[in-house]
C-alpha cells in the first residue's frame, strides 16, 4: 500500500497539468447611469412631441389611439343649426353682445336682459314684432343686414330709447318703421322702399342722425325734413326725378348754410342736377350725380 501512494499522486498531478486552461467568461457590463439618462431623454422628447400634437388639435387622451394623420372627415364637421336651442347656445353671447349671424333663424331670438349689441346678419328673418324688443331697453346697436324682412310692426323700436345704430340693409322693405329718437346711423340700403313708404316727418325729430343710407331703393324724391345734424346722405341708384329749393336749403333765407352736411350721393338717378342749382345753394359741396 505504501508503494502505491506515490503512483496515484503522480497520476493526479499529471491529470491536473494536462487539463485545458479555464475559459474566462466574457461578461457584458452595462453602464446604468448612461441607460437612465438615455431613458429620461427619450421620455422628455416624447412628452414634448405630445405637447406639440395637442397644440395641433390631435386627440391624445389615454382612452384613444394617437392619430399620426388627421381625419379630415372629423375635423371638418360643421355644427348643426338647431334653432330650438336657447339663444346663448344657438348664438354667441359675450359681454352684452349677441352674435346670431348665418344660422338660418327665421325670427328674432329671445335676448338676454341688458343686451346692448345685436348682430343677426344673413339669416332668414322675415318679420320684426313689437314683442321682440319689448323687454330689452338697453340696446344701442342692431344689425339685421342680409335678411328677408318685409314687415316691421308699428312701435317695434319705440322702447329702444338708447338705440344709436340700426341697419336694415339688404332686405325687402317697402316702407320705413318709426325710428327711435337717438339714432345716429340708419342704413336701409338695397331694399324696395318707395317715397310713399317714408312719412313726411320720419327724420325730422332725429336730431342726432348723422349718417343716412337709402341707396339702391325705389325712391322718387328726396325725403323731406332732413335734420340739421345730417352729415352723410346716400340716395344713389333710386328713381329720383325731381328736387325743390327747400329739400336741403331754405328758399326764404338766402343766408342759411347747412354746415354739417359733408356728402350727398345721387348718382344713378334720372334727375339732371344742373337744372336745380338753387336747391344746393346752402351746401358747402355739390351732390355727387349727373350734371350733364
Amino acid at each position: 500500500m505504501k508503494t502505491l501512494q506515490p503512483f496515484f499522486l503522480l497520476v493526479f498531478v499529471s491529470l491536473v497539468k494536462s487539463a485545458p486552461p479555464l475559459q474566462q467568461e466574457s461578461l457584458k457590463f452595462y453602464e446604468y447611469d448612461t441607460d437612465t439618462a438615455l431613458g429620461s431623454s427619450i421620455e422628455q422628447d416624447y412628452e414634448m412631441k405630445i405637447k406639440d400634437i395637442k397644440k395641433d388639435g390631435w386627440d391624445v387622451s389615454p382612452n384613444s389611439t394617437l392619430r399620426l394623420q388627421g381625419d379630415d372627415s372629423e375635423r371638418n364637421v360643421q355644427p348643426t343649426k338647431d334653432t330650438n336651442l336657447p339663444t346663448c347656445l344657438l348664438c354667441v353671447c359675450l359681454s352684452g353682445s349677441v352674435y346670431c349671424e348665418e344660422i338660418d333663424i327665421e325670427a328674432v331670438p329671445p335676448l338676454p336682459k341688458e343686451t346692448a349689441y345685436l348682430y343677426a346678419r344673413f339669416n332668414k328673418i322675415k318679420r320684426i314684432a313689437v314683442s321682440d324688443f319689448a323687454d330689452i331697453t338697453t340696446l344701442r346697436r342692431i344689425d339685421f343686414s342680409g335678411n328677408q324682412i318685409e314687415e316691421i310692426e308699428d312701435g317695434a323700436f319705440s322702447k329702444l330709447l338708447l338705440l344709436e345704430e340700426l341697419s336694415l340693409a339688404e332686405n325687402r322693405l317697402v316702407k320705413l318703421p318709426v325710428l327711435p329718437p337717438k339714432l345716429t346711423t340708419f342704413n336701409a340700403n338695397q331694399n324696395r322702399i318707395k317715397s310713399r313708404g317714408i312719412k313726411a316727418n320720419a327724420f325730422k325729430r332725429l336730431t342726432n342722425l348723422a349718417y343716412l343710407y337709402l341707396g339702391h331703393n325705389a325712391l322718387e324724391s328726396v325725403p323731406l325734413n332732413l335734420p340739421e345734424s345730417l352729415r352723410i346722405l346716400h340716395l344713389q341708384y333710386n328713381n329720383i326725378t325731381t328736387i325743390n329749393d327747400d329739400t336741403f336749403c331754405k328758399s326764404n333765407n338766402t343766408r342759411y348754410i347747412r354746415t354739417s352736411m359733408d356728402e350727398i350721393r345721387m348718382e344713378g338717378n334720372p334727375i339732371l342736377l344742373a337744372k336745380h342749382v338753387n336747391a344746393f345753394s346752402c351746401l358747402r359741396t355739390l351732390p355727387v350725380g349727373s350734371y350733364y
